[in-house]
């Protein structure tokens, strides 16, 4: 069986899809959570692999960030531009999370619109010398919570078009 027939017509391969679509900044669960149920994964079942897929990548978000940032800045003018946009993209975002802590970060990942995602949480998260232990759990409940939202409009849509 080719890989793209696999990954299209089992449910493994429509979840390992899933879960990589939920990975990609920007998309995130936001769009994993639809992108799965077209697919034709249950509801559920794909809210539960975007969670995994949108959570994977934010421990190492929370770690590595500010290395990375710093080795970027030392390559190029264009990427310490892109670093300095970046940051300043974040801190202007993060300025509700630092007046409410771990409750403004989960609220802010929470609300499932452009730029508020965990990848954003995350650098808000770094940025501000949030301990990783106590950003994750509101960054996780974030992502569920915009999760279930999203699953809840996808399936309203769906409902919708199909009537």
């Amino acid at each position: 069986m080719e890989l793209f027939e696999w990954m299209t017509s089992t449910t493994w391969g429509e979840s390992l899809l899933t879960l990589l679509v939920s990975m990609v900044p920007v998309i995130e669960l936001r769009g994993g959570v639809p992108f799965g149920t077209a697919l034709g994964l249950a509801p559920l079942h794909a809210l539960v692999v975007c969670i995994i897929g949108n959570m994977l990548p934010i421990p190492f978000i929370i770690v590595y960030i500010r290395r990375i940032f710093h080795w970027m800045r030392r390559r190029s003018p264009r990427l310490n531009a892109l670093v300095d946009k970046l940051e300043k993209k974040a801190h202007l975002k993060g300025q509700k999370v630092t007046k409410y802590k771990y409750i403004g970060l989960w609220l802010f990942v929470a609300i499932p619109l452009p730029g508020t995602g965990a990848w954003t949480g995350a650098l808000i998260a770094a940025l501000l010398d949030m301990p990783l232990r106590k950003s994750i759990p509101s960054i996780f409940l974030g992502v569920v919570t915009a999760g279930l939202i999203m699953t809840f409009v996808t399936g309203g849509v769906v409902a919708i078009f199909a009537s």
